[in-house]
């Protein structure tokens, strides 16, 4: 893809002129002097160019070492540049490069906000279980000192010290759900909170193991044609396959793409115009090219809708897809096109089709 050469080109770019500031911006990290005006507000629009929402952290990683975190803020589409980005990084004396902010140890995890304290301590776990969907997790995490006065406060600043402990990548990827209570409202015994990467890690082991090489044929699968009527009174169609539905490996794809194209249409029945519907059509098959079922990426269907197409795909990674739907929505400006992912083990957004 072309996208990829370009990437890489912008990747060097950034590096490049990384290299050339090397000692400056070392300097500058490393005595805390200005360090927004003269370090970070000059990366930053550099990073845009690679990405617009890339962010970043610094410090000093030890006395002689600065680092420079790439983070991205819990986009899951974006976590790709961020981790591209560093695997091109040089080796540069006294800098530390690292993709999304990392794990730590329990032993210096811990948080004061706002008076109160996060620590292992104070928070706890446990899983709720649901036998309809057993290998989702989901989690409860405990602060002994929340309560109806401070639900926010104590909520953001267990959220964060979750995001610290685990690191960003393990928190987005390794947990399905999860909410943040008070002690009062605990509904099973209490697991110590250092206890809960042993038993994140635990899972996917179980899950990894529970599906590997599952893989599934979509050639000869039945598509079949739904039609409705939206409370507005403008008609939907859908075209799905449900073959692919009914599917009882679901869990071993379980990000779930969603590409919104709006296009101008009918204004009385809101479905695109012959012109548009060749070019709709014609723009999933280009992307279906590259997102191949032997690959990893499924495509469930398409939905038609008040001068809205949508396309959904399932797939047992995130990265790829994220660049094959970037480079869709930079490649047909004539169209307002958007994309989501997120992660749905169970595909629970297509249950609306009645299908299991």
């Amino acid at each position: 893809m072309k996208e990829t050469s370009d990437q890489n080109t912008s990747y060097q770019k950034f590096w490049t002129f990384f290299s050339e500031n090397k000692e400056t911006f070392f300097q500058v990290v490393k005595t805390h002097e200005d360090i927004e005006e003269k370090f970070l507000d000059i990366i930053a629009p550099e990073l845009k160019l690679i990405n617009e929402n890339l962010l970043y952290l610094t410090g000093m990683f030890d006395e002689n070492t600065a680092e420079l975190i790439i983070t991205v803020d819990g986009n899951i589409k974006d976590i790709v540049y961020a981790e591209e980005l560093i695997e091109a990084a040089p080796t540069l004396e006294n800098w530390r490069f690292t993709a999304l902010k990392p794990e730590s140890d329990i032993k210096n995890t811990s948080i004061t906000m706002e008076d109160f304290e996060f620590t292992k301590e104070n928070i706890f776990f446990y899983s709720n279980d649901d036998e309809n969907y057993p290998d989702e997790i989901d989690l409860t995490f405990i602060h002994e000192d929340l309560n109806d006065d401070n639900r926010n406060e104590i909520a953001n600043g267990t959220f964060i010290f979750i995001d610290n402990y685990l690191g960003e990548l393990n928190f987005l990827t390794q947990i399905d759900n999860f909410r943040i209570a008070g002690k009062a409202e605990a509904e099973k015994e209490l697991i110590p909170i250092e206890k809960l990467k042993d038993y994140l890690n635990w899972r996917e082991r179980e899950f990894i193991e529970k599906y590997k090489g599952s893989k599934i044929q979509t050639n000869e699968d039945s598509f079949s044609l739904f039609e409705a009527t939206l409370t507005n009174g403008f008609p939907l169609i859908a075209t799905v396959n449900t073959d692919l539905l009914r599917w009882n490996k679901k869990a071993s794809h379980p990000w779930i793409s969603v590409l919104r194209i709006e296009y101008k249409g009918d204004d009385e029945s809101g479905f695109p115009d012959n012109e548009d519907y060749e070019m709709l059509n014609a723009i999933e098959d280009e992307m279906l090219v590259d997102l191949k079922p032997e690959e990893g990426d499924l495509n469930i269907g398409r939905e038609t809708a008040e001068h809205i197409r949508e396309i959904y795909f399932a797939s047992k990674d995130f990265r790829k897809i994220s660049k094959i739907l970037a480079e869709t929505t930079r490649k047909y400006p004539q169209y307002n096109i958007t994309f989501e992912i997120y992660k749905d083990k169970y595909w629970q957004s297509f249950e609306r089709y009645g299908i299991h």
